[in-house]
């Protein structure tokens, strides 16, 4: 099982294998047509109040993780992102942030492994 974490602004690649949007918001400017993913699992990104809160500067990017984490726990989508990381042997979780270093989609990645 391998899962990496990329950009949806990069483009789809075969060697992507099955790639599912993390994100609760559709990215800007990305056609559905065009975006090439198997599976929008919404439900599973940072609550809108613990994106804002992140993305408004008010916290580091240690008490986002800790406070995803927690919301994670008692979210019943990880369950399902789970179980298609084990249907599949390659899943590319893909995401829009800019930052590439710190992001709900490597929090995700980092759990799942």
């Amino acid at each position: 099982m391998s899962i990496v974490v990329k950009r949806i602004y990069e483009p789809a690649a075969s060697q992507d294998g099955y790639r599912i949007l993390v994100d609760r918001l559709w990215p800007r400017g990305i056609k559905k047509e065009k975006a090439g993913i198997d599976t929008w699992l919404k439900e599973v990104a940072p609550s809108t109040e613990l994106r804002n809160w992140f993305h408004g500067g008010e916290g580091s990017f240690t008490d986002f993780k800790k406070r995803y984490l927690t919301e994670l726990k008692h979210n019943p989508a990880l369950d399902a992102l789970k179980t298609l990381v084990h249907e599949h042997k390659k899943v590319t979780l893909l995401y829009a942030a800019k930052d590439e270093e710190h992001n709900h989609a490597l929090i995700l990645r980092d759990l799942l492994k």
